[in-house]
């Protein structure tokens, strides 16, 4: 399902949705957002914050 909108989908989170959100959102795998998502949580920066934040701004479909 593609949409306009950035939003979590109710159904087949993992953990929060944010990942599958914005797979669904730029027409890409979930599956890769995913692995993308866990690989940069290993580099130093703020990708964990970031994660949290769109957590909590992305709302629920």
């Amino acid at each position: 399902m593609s949409n306009n909108r950035l939003v979590r989908p109710r159904h087949g989170r993992i953990i929060a949705g944010v990942c599958l959100g914005i797979a669904e959102r730029f027409n890409l795998s979930p599956g890769l957002v995913r692995v993308l998502a866990v690989l940069s949580f290993l580099l130093p920066g703020p990708q964990i914050l970031v994660y949290i934040v769109l957590w909590f701004l992305m709302p629920s479909e």
